[in-house]
């Protein structure tokens, strides 16, 4: 498959599209939950379709329930975004670096749809979007967290940080582990063109019950999770 800028910019012209209304709605203080979802499904579905992606879902039903998760998978490419946004039957926002909300109109847009900003090169700030996860969560909202922190080059699952299993941990919500296949295909990590006609996986996990590991079990319950993850991918 070759990359085309054409399908690129039309992406980023979709994320412009569905961002400035929810800017102008934030500051008309028309903004809501069911808006935004409604929005991010739209645009999820878009990008996807542009790039004549097949999706293939397993194990849906493992998230069509009224609980709330901490939903943790492997990220391979962008494309993760818009397909983990699809996929999930239920409203989800996502744990994102603070670099993403730097960008013009995009990132007013996050911050508006109640997107967590993660600084992970300032402690204090890094525990602040810790505790804006955890009202989200106590909100009913399922919160979407990358624990390698960024895009694999390798395409092996890279070294997970420790904040979203303490956030678990805190909470005694349940980890959804997501596997995600072939995205890469479609917008490799370091790639700047969109590939059409790629065939990508997604597939919810067994829920791991972080209770089962104490307060003191952050590490075996990483282990647990990355073990679920790493069978999947």
């Amino acid at each position: 498959m070759t990359g085309s800028f054409l399908l690129s910019l039309t992406g980023v012209m979709e994320t412009l599209a569905v961002s400035a209304p929810t800017v102008v709605d934030a500051v008309r203080g028309r903004i809501t939950v069911e808006l935004c979802d409604r929005r991010l499904k739209g645009w999820a579905k878009k990008l996807l379709d542009h790039a004549e992606v097949e999706r293939v879902v397993v194990h849906p039903e493992r998230a069509a329930t009224s609980e709330v998760f901490v939903v943790m998978s492997n990220h391979r490419s962008l494309y993760d975004i818009p397909l983990l946004f699809e996929s999930f039957p239920r409203t989800l926002r996502m744990v994102t670096k603070a670099e993403l909300f730097r960008v013009p109109i995009w990132g007013g847009a996050m911050r508006a749809a109640g997107f967590i900003e993660l600084d992970r090169n300032n402690r204090k700030r890094a525990k602040q979007g810790i505790e804006v996860a955890r009202a989200r969560l106590q909100q009913g909202i399922n919160v979407w967290i990358a624990p390698e922190g960024t895009r694999t080059r390798s395409g092996q699952l890279g070294p997970f940080k420790g904040g979203g299993f303490r956030l678990a941990l805190d909470t005694g919500l349940r980890i959804l582990p997501v596997g995600i296949r072939g995205t890469e295909e479609i917008l490799p990590a370091d790639g700047a063109l969109v590939r059409r006609g790629a065939r990508v996986e997604l597939e919810f996990g067994q829920p791991v019950d972080p209770k089962q590991f104490g307060e003191t079990g952050r590490t075996e319950l990483m282990n647990a999770v990355r073990a679920s993850i790493e069978a999947m991918v």
